[in-house]
């Protein structure tokens, strides 16, 4: 599998692109066809479903390989959580958060991995730098600040457009946009600033043959 190390914006966080990750994504999206989908937590704008048992021990050596060798750290690699996930929320129905880059955690050992299921969608992923703090990633040094300058800009601007984020907005500059293609994986720290891609003109279906269908799994490793 084709692996590139790159990074994220001026802060250079790591980034890790995979192609070819998966030995068998045909059969990871037939899998996906007879599961059972249900609306997602934690503001995921869409729906997810349980992965095949065996998906994480397939990939997780070629995770653990990655994140060493990227992110610095040695330690086991510990599953936090992972799901079959399909964008699919409607834009007029997205929350103000789901409008918004976010975050996934704030501490350095959380990873997130993306990998990406659907043989025509190109909708990736993009990170961003948010304008007012320079910030591009949010760490428990800078979330206090970051979210009263949100809070105060939100407050004076009103609130975001009903619409996915997928470039520059006037509270935040895409620094990094990465395509999707099928079975291609990225792995990333959880403290980024990122927003699935998605295009004005995105198909939101929650049928895995026609939607954004991807794995979405978080973890932490060791130091």
């Amino acid at each position: 599998m084709p692996v590139a190390f790159e990074t994220i914006g001026a802060e250079a966080q790591p980034l890790v692109i995979i192609d070819d990750f998966a030995a068998d994504p045909d059969g990871l999206r037939e899998h996906a066809l007879v599961t059972a989908f249900a609306p997602a937590l934690n503001h995921y704008p869409g729906i997810r479903a349980a992965l095949p048992d065996d998906y994480l021990s397939r990939q997780l050596p070629a995770i653990e390989t990655a994140v060493q060798r990227a992110f610095g750290r040695t330690g086991p690699v510990s599953v936090i959580d992972a799901s079959f996930s399909i964008v699919s929320t409607p834009v007029e129905a997205l929350t103000i958060a789901q409008r918004l880059p976010h975050i996934d955690a704030f501490t350095a050992d959380r990873i997130a991995l993306i990998h990406y299921l659907s043989p025509v969608a190109s909708d990736g992923t993009a990170f961003f730098r948010h304008r007012a703090t320079r910030f591009e990633t949010i760490d428990e040094q800078r979330r206090d600040l970051f979210f009263r300058h949100l809070e105060t800009e939100l407050r004076h601007a009103g609130p975001p457009p009903a619409a996915y984020i997928a470039g520059d907005t006037p509270l935040f500059e895409c620094v990094r946009s990465v395509e999707a293609r099928y079975n291609r994986a990225l792995l990333y720290r959880s403290t980024n600033l990122h927003s699935g891609a998605i295009a004005a003109d995105a198909t939101l279906s929650g049928d895995p043959r026609n939607g954004r269908l991807t794995i979405t799994a978080f973890f932490s490793i060791g130091g």
